[in-house]
């Protein structure tokens, strides 16, 4: 009996993280981790850590609380997408430097094949994709159809980002 109420206990936990974490209160998640560090390798029904959808709604603190916590940076969801790349199709430029500084990969593959550099041309933020290129984005990465993101800003028509990848 007592083994089910602590699961209980858990899930009710990991529950009232994650919507603390979408609702974006820093205070109330420190005091949670404080109370249970195992919080930090969690995963929502998406298969979301913690940090990717800290990222993924654009909270900087809880963000960084997070990495400074030993959230793993290039976790990936249930689609193989990680924080960096969450950011990337959001537009989220100053988490993107965040997590970039911070080691995160910039050329990991989801399950699709799509990098940050591809997200960042398809979803047309053209400071993320200087930001990617700065730091190592590789312009030869092909995504599961055998597009790179030079590809996809040429398919949408995109003459700055176009500009932008083949220099």
């Amino acid at each position: 009996m007592q083994s089910f109420f602590y699961t209980f206990k858990i899930m009710q936990d990991t529950d009232t993280f994650f919507n603390e974490i979408r609702n974006g209160n820093p205070e109330t998640i420190r005091r949670l981790l404080l109370e249970n560090a195992d919080l930090i390798e969690a995963r929502d029904q998406r298969g979301s850590t913690p940090l990717i959808l800290a990222s993924y709604y654009n909270h900087l603190e809880i963000t960084e609380l997070f990495l400074r916590a030993g959230a793993k940076i290039d976790e990936i969801d249930s689609s193989g997408n990680t924080a960096l790349m969450g950011v990337c199709f959001k537009g989220f430029q100053e988490l993107a430097q965040l997590l970039i500084n911070r080691g995160a990969n910039v050329n990991i593959r989801n399950s699709m094949g799509s990098t940050c550099l591809i997200y960042g041309v398809t979803f047309k933020h053209a400071e993320i994709v200087k930001l990617l290129l700065e730091n190592g984005a590789d312009t030869k990465i092909k995504d599961g159809r055998g597009n790179t993101a030079l590809d996809h800003a040429k398919m949408q028509g995109i003459p700055d980002l176009i500009d932008l990848l083949e220099a």
